[in-house]
């Protein structure tokens, strides 16, 4: 597998920067695009099938590659393999329910190869502001997949906005979709893993009422003034311009426990003032245990760089590429840091790579188990296999 990653401000200067790639040794058959709400997708699409190229595409909430971070622009990960080794599939939820769109992904995935693998894609917030159920597509994809198919990935963006994240490819475009390309695992090896650094904070608290994704009250206390006093922003309850997420939440999502002894995190989206609730990403039942918690320590990015070493030296692999899919919630927490996490891992692999900021990632947990997160580094080296 040959790949090159290639990036532009503008469609002309992608345009550009596409046919300079183009030479007489390298012919991408697919190019994974991470893109701005703001970028003409659908030129985008033109361009890429003009030339033969398959899309995976994703709209951000910022977007890299190697040593280029970027708002509002484009990057894409041009890989030269067959077309054999990998198809496209693509499932929008509208005119089938969630579970028909999954069992039809599930059900492909399995016919596709005998040894299937796939980097999962799914939209975020649609344009209503609802947020897709990740936890609920990796839950069906556990039970229904062939055993031991290994998946990474992320939700779309939308720089951050909250007015509808997209999935597309050739001639498809959605904003409530899920998307999968799926490897031939004997032909294209992955390997990676998803880590967040968030810490437990206080003692344990329990949901003591919640409907759907609206958590109302914290050990028998409304849950929104509990939240802000807590962190420290009594004086903004009752503001209904407070953006909770952007202000808060990023910083200090809960941290509730899996069964296997990982922790996973939630996260408050907005208030709810006519319910007096608190949004929550995925929803916390009622007799959730939980905790607050506090952003990772600097030294997050320096474990998550000597985990990636680790792995490489361990499975011997040298990638052809890498992508990795980061919360957009570790820009505000990391700073300036997010470029040492995001260029280490590219060093550590020293391969050509691409990566975006999601609102929610897919892949294995430190205990090689395959979850939905948030908060998390989720990245993935890609291998052909000769």
């Amino acid at each position: 597998m040959k790949a090159k990653s290639i990036h532009g401000s503008t469609f002309e200067a992608l345009k550009r920067e596409l046919e300079k790639s183009m030479v007489a040794d390298f012919h991408p058959t697919l190019a994974i695009v991470f893109t701005s709400i703001h970028q003409d997708r659908k030129a985008l699409c033109e361009l890429l099938s003009s030339h033969g190229i398959d899309i995976v595409g994703l709209t951000s909430c910022g977007e890299f590659m190697d040593t280029n971070h970027s708002n509002g622009e484009t990057v894409m990960l041009l890989l030269e393999m067959p077309r054999s080794y990998f198809t496209i599939l693509f499932e929008e939820v509208g005119g089938q329910t969630f579970q028909e769109a999954v069992t039809s992904l599930t059900r492909q995935t399995n016919e596709a190869f005998a040894n299937p693998a796939m980097i999962l894609c799914s939209s975020g917030f649609n344009s209503k502001g609802e947020y897709f159920d990740g936890e609920g597509l990796v839950g069906f994809l556990k039970k229904h997949l062939k055993p031991d198919t290994p998946f990474f990935g992320g939700m779309a963006g939308d720089d951050r906005t909250l007015s509808g994240s997209y999935v597309f490819t050739k001639g498809q475009d959605s904003d409530c979709a899920v998307m999968a390309l799926v490897l031939d695992a004997d032909k294209v090896q992955l390997q990676g893993i998803a880590i967040t650094g968030w810490k437990k904070m206080g003692i344990a608290r329990t949901v003591t009422r919640s409907e759907g994704n609206l958590l109302y009250t914290i050990d028998d206390l409304p849950a929104v003034d509990m939240y802000l006093k807590y962190l420290g922003r009594k004086d903004r309850t009752g503001d209904k311009e407070y953006r909770v997420l952007d202000e808060l939440s990023m910083h200090y999502p809960f941290i509730t426990p899996r069964d296997n002894g990982e922790t996973v995190l939630r996260t408050p989206l907005k208030i709810d003032h006519a319910e007096n609730a608190l949004v929550i990403d995925v929803e916390m039942p009622t007799g959730t245990k939980f905790w607050f918690s506090m952003p990772p320590d600097f030294d997050i990015v320096d474990h998550i760089l000597e985990n990636a070493s680790q792995m490489k030296a361990a499975t011997r692999m040298e990638a052809d590429a890498l992508l990795i899919f980061s919360c957009a919630g570790r820009v505000d927490v990391l700073g300036p840091l997010i470029h040492s996490e995001n260029e280490g891992l590219q060093k550590i692999w020293d391969t050509p790579m691409a990566g975006f900021f999601t609102y929610g990632e897919y892949g294995p947990d430190p205990s090689g188990h395959q979850e939905f997160h948030s908060g998390a580094c989720c990245w993935v080296a890609m291998q052909e296999i000769s």
